[in-house]
């Protein structure tokens, strides 16, 4: 059963990185060797525990960035994603890593389309190919492909069975995101009842859920977090690196060894290498999570900033923004100005304020603080006749 120990004194969770195969097969995104490199490079400076760095069977050139990751990296565990075949784990082998994840299909639906075969069928490719991956000297993770939609009472099986081979993860993977995290919290409650194996919870986000599905997991037991920058992937996307890292200290009181500092220059890499702009609004490394307009929040913060933040910009090297726009108030308007030496009576301020907001609302953008310099040098005369 899940541990009852308070979450100070609970292991730190360990982020199981997926940028570099899972996020790279999101539509349209092809990532160059070197940005591979690059990338990996900077995942394992934030402190990510384990790196899976791509698919050894795509042929030569995934093989030699493989290999040319796995040289570079120092601390990280540099994983290969394969298939469970003995031609995967063949060609895992050339690579030079020592780690390798086996994905198998668990449901019923996915293994008769995949295999034509059965359930049985699973439970004997994992007690052949695990120990045959062992045999070369490899630390070998399962994956349950489509998990979410397996029959519990097989994937209870398939993770002893796992554990019997010789692996030492089950990786559960909600293949289709289709899981809420009520349920997720209950499965891996489950699992945790029936092996001792280590547990790692890999959400998808089709309905938006893949964060609050992985936090979930590690409630219900799971050891590890299968994630990838800016929840990049397939169709939706995966459970995105930055959220669960943050929500799991945030929510939980749970660590982990990424440096929160280091997401933004992390995001910004691969949103480049991806060729996907961040939106704005994305939460911890969107450019507008620390900016602020509303005159109610911009006078609140001026006063408390506790008020309208819960989380200090400073500890993911950002800083604080007020921007002005079509909901500021005069309190933005007196502060801004303030900032650049400038003071203004109660009169002037409100004058400012309207051509703020019409400029706004007519260029449906912020207003620059060199703007507003100009207004306040343009509405002088009503200072001087007040």
């Amino acid at each position: 059963m899940p541990s009852v120990l308070p979450p100070l004194k609970l292991p730190a969770v360990i982020i199981n990185d997926s940028t570099l195969r899972d996020g790279e097969q999101a539509p349209g995104v092809a990532f160059t060797a070197q940005e591979k490199l690059a990338i990996a490079l900077a995942l394992e400076e934030a402190g990510v525990d384990e790196i899976e760095a791509g698919i050894p069977a795509m042929g030569a050139e995934e093989i030699a960035t493989l290999g040319a990751i796995n040289e570079a990296i120092d601390r990280a565990e540099v994983i290969a994603w394969c298939r469970m075949t003995r031609g995967d784990i063949d060609a895992a082998m050339l690579t030079g890593v020592n780690r390798v994840h086996l994905s198998v299909p668990v449901s019923d639906r996915q293994i008769r389309a995949k295999f034509g075969t059965g359930r049985l069928d699973v439970l004997d490719r994992i007690a052949a190919l695990v120990p045959y991956a062992l045999g070369w000297g490899l630390k070998v993770s399962i994956g349950g492909e489509d998990s979410s939609r397996a029959d519990i009472d097989f994937l209870c099986r398939v993770v002893v069975t796992a554990e019997a081979a010789g692996a030492h993860r089950f990786r559960f993977a909600d293949t289709l995101g289709i899981l809420d995290p009520f349920v997720t919290q209950d499965i891996f409650r489950r699992l945790c009842a029936e092996s001792d194996i280590e547990l790692e919870f890999h959400g998808h986000d089709d309905l938006g859920l893949a964060t609050a599905n992985t936090l979930a997991a590690v409630r219900g037991g799971a050891t590890h977090a299968s994630v990838c920058v800016l929840g990049l992937g397939e169709r939706a996307g995966n459970a995105a690196l930055e959220e669960v890292v943050t929500a799991l200290g945030e929510t939980q009181g749970r660590r982990t060894g990424v440096a929160l500092s280091r997401l933004g220059c992390l995001a910004e890499m691969v949103a480049q290498a991806a060729c996907r702009p961040i939106p704005e609004s994305k939460s911890i490394v969107g450019g507008s999570v620390f900016a602020h307009e509303s005159g109610i929040h911009v006078s609140g913060l001026l006063r408390d900033v506790g008020t309208y933040e819960e989380l200090d910009p400073t500890r993911f090297g950002r800083q604080r923004e007020i921007r002005l726009g079509k909901h500021s108030g005069g309190a933005a308007i007196r502060s801004m100005l303030r900032s650049v030496g400038l003071e203004s009576d109660h009169q002037r301020i409100s004058a400012i304020l309207g051509e703020v907001r019409a400029r706004a609302v007519s260029g449906k953008r912020a207003v620059s603080i060199a703007e507003l310099i100009d207004m306040h040098t343009d509405t002088a005369p009503l200072e001087s006749c007040a």
